[in-house]
């Protein structure tokens, strides 16, 4: 390795994920994991989901990650659309293409409480939180990915 690989910072390779992120409302709450930008300071929430793998339909991929992370079944009511993320989490840039499902539980799933749940994703544990509708809609929570709410409450207007 030459003076001048050493001294070059290493970044970690950039790509662009796809993935697809089911928003779940179960009586007037949205379920959302919880986290924290250490540089930025700031806690914020996103709906549950994860990557959808090769050959696989994003609403699938929205079904089987809520079933792997906690637990639990539940169906796509319908699309809220497809979103370009570009964003910055920890200091380090991401880019994701966000299929945005509205979901609910399937029969006989629904949990009997909203307290916090204790997920899984890839081995590693995160809690996820019911937040009232209301309070996402209003812009009491950062939630992700932007515009999010916003996509939520025009969807409602026309239920």
């Amino acid at each position: 390795m030459g003076a001048a690989e050493r001294s070059a910072p290493h970044t970690a390779p950039q790509h662009v994920r796809a993935i697809a992120l089911a928003v779940l409302l179960h009586a007037d709450h949205l379920l959302c994991a919880q986290g924290y930008d250490v540089v930025k300071g700031e806690q914020f929430y996103r709906p549950l989901g994860g990557a959808i793998e090769f050959g696989e339909a994003a609403a699938d991929a929205a079904v089987r990650e809520l079933a792997e992370e906690i637990g639990r079944a539940v169906v796509v009511r319908g699309s809220l659309g497809v979103t370009e993320n570009r964003f910055v989490f920890n200091g380090a840039p991401g880019h994701e293409v966000c299929f945005e499902f509205l979901c609910e539980f399937a029969p006989e799933a629904a949990p009997e409480h909203l307290g916090p749940i204790r997920a899984l994703e890839g081995g590693r544990s995160f809690v996820a939180r019911w937040l009232p509708l209301a309070e996402v809609l209003g812009g009491t929570h950062r939630v992700y990915p932007d515009g999010l709410p916003e996509r939520l409450a025009g969807w409602l207007n026309t239920q």
